[in-house]
């Protein structure tokens, strides 16, 4: 027996083979019939998990999280201590819909929990949360800037509430219990996962039920139905999500040896992959020869699990000289992405999160890196941190929500002459500066074909005078000069 929800017709509760319900009231109650006699998940259903079968479909950030029971399964993040404690779901190109979950805090004394919607990066996405000044809020959030679009008070915010947050289009919406408590414009992404998310707090969730507003979206889990159902709104169960392929991925997966592959990658304006399934990756994977992910999604847990910022991080993915990595999805938490030790190729690799750095390149004076197609979002600070020396090509490639698409080491302890590529890539707001260059130590950055949407000027190449001394490396202006950052008006087109 679950614990009646406040604010909500207790009801009670039976375990039935049914499906996540897709209306409420009084169509709630007859679709729910209908599910008793016939087991099958709502067609308007995008995701549902009750937790039954484990979380193989939850990617997590931060916290520490674990299946428990309460009545019936529950998923708790236990670590208060956590800044920002958050579990991913769903799929990057999810536009327009109504997430639901039930949520208790066990302590928010000092902190919040709640469910996230549009979340197109660790630390970017809308959501609902109950906090510790008895309110639900509607946050946008991005980074550190916290924006409220609007708040309520609720009774007792450690017991059991459904909360559900509607994004369509700029609007979004937070709902309590099945009452509306917010609503506000929001200027963040318009497409983005689902989330489970606590800070300075610790909390239960349970029943996540995901269901598209106006045009479809792409379905991503498929349920399948354990939980028990009522027609109440704010009370009802929905199905169980089966479990994707979830598992620890092995840290020397088999490669075939090959170092010049034929180039496949998409074009920049190509949607963003659907995962194929998912890995859980608890040690760096180290590639020496050719790696086709298949459109996995790869995120880090255990020990590349943590919520740290920290450059000192492990990469998902080590690449030998030479090596070629291929098809693949990283998700959140990302680590420190891929880390190339010499010459590599980068073909249809798609960040979903970026997390620290996506690709870190340390290759020597003659090294040459290629990305070729693929993506990246939320990126607080580079997306591409060139440490070693030789040249890096980007091409075919899409960018969006970032502070810098490629930098040059300002300040590491061994200094080189280093050389960027950018070819075809296309720029999406909100977005920092495409390059950065040291010109004191002979970088070069050649640029064409670059569209940035959603802005009307960029800082396109940056120059600065960098050291090896460890300190921040000093700007000295912007702009194309014919020598260092080489490209012409003509080359960069706004939108």
């Amino acid at each position: 027996m679950r614990h009646a929800m406040p604010n909500a017709t207790p009801s009670r509760r039976r375990r039935r083979l049914v499906a996540g319900l897709g209306a409420a009231g009084a169509a709630g109650a007859v679709t729910a019939l209908v599910a008793i006699l016939v087991p099958s998940a709502s067609a308007s259903t995008l995701f549902s998990d009750g937790f039954e079968n484990g979380t193989g479909n939850w990617s997590k950030s931060g916290g520490t999280w674990s299946v428990v029971s309460d009545g019936s399964k529950v998923y708790q993040q236990a670590k208060t201590d956590s800044e920002l404690a958050r579990v991913f779901a769903g799929e990057t190109s999810w536009t327009d819909y109504s997430v639901e979950a039930k949520v208790k805090g066990l302590d928010l004394s000092k902190g919040l929990a709640g469910v996230a919607a549009r979340a197109s990066g660790s630390s970017t996405m809308y959501r609902l949360a109950l906090t510790s000044a008895g309110k639900a809020e509607l946050q946008s959030v991005k980074g550190s800037t916290i924006t409220v679009l609007g708040s309520a008070a609720v009774s007792n915010p450690t017991a059991w509430h459904t909360l559900k947050v509607d994004v369509s289009g700029s609007a979004i919406t937070g709902y309590v219990d099945g009452v509306k408590v917010a609503a506000g414009t929001g200027t963040l992404t318009g497409t983005g996962r689902i989330g489970l998310v606590t800070s300075f707090a610790s909390a239960e969730f349970d029943d996540v039920s995901v269901n598209p507003l106006g045009a479809p979206v792409p379905t991503s889990a498929t349920a399948t139905p354990t939980r028990t159902a009522t027609a109440s709104p704010s009370a009802s169960k929905t199905a169980t999500a089966s479990p994707s392929a979830s598992k620890t991925a092995s840290a020397t997966p088999t490669a075939t040896k090959t170092a010049t592959p034929t180039p496949t990658a998409t074009s920049p304006t190509a949607s963003w992959p659907t995962a194929t399934g998912s890995k859980a990756v608890t040690a760096t994977i180290a590639v020496s020869g050719t790696l086709d992910g298949g459109n996995v999604r790869y995120f880090g847990s255990g020990d590349l699990g943590s919520d740290s910022q920290d450059e000192s991080q492990d990469p998902i993915f080590k690449l030998a000289d030479g090596a070629v990595l291929k098809n693949v999805i990283l998700g959140a938490p990302a680590a420190d992405g891929i880390h190339c030790s010499g010459s590599c190729t980068l073909i249809n690799v798609w960040w979903e999160n970026v997390g620290e750095d996506a690709a870190t390149f340390k290759g020597g004076t003659s090294a040459t890196y290629t990305v070729d197609g693929g993506g990246a979002k939320g990126a607080d600070d580079k997306v591409f941190q060139h440490n070693g020396g030789g040249t890096l090509t980007i091409k075919n490639f899409q960018v969006e929500d970032f502070g810098k698409l490629y930098r040059s080491c300002g300040n590491c302890s061994t200094q080189h002459k280093r050389a960027v590529v950018v070819q075809n890539v296309v720029a999406t707001a909100p977005a920092g500066s495409l390059v950065g260059i040291n010109t004191n130590f002979g970088d070069t950055a050649k640029i064409s074909g670059v569209t940035v949407v959603g802005k009307k000027s960029l800082d396109i190449c940056v120059k600065f005078t960098g050291n090896s001394s460890g300190k921040e490396p000093t700007k000295i202006g912007t702009g194309a000069d014919g020598v260092n950052c080489i490209y012409n008006e003509s080359d960069i087109t706004f939108k």
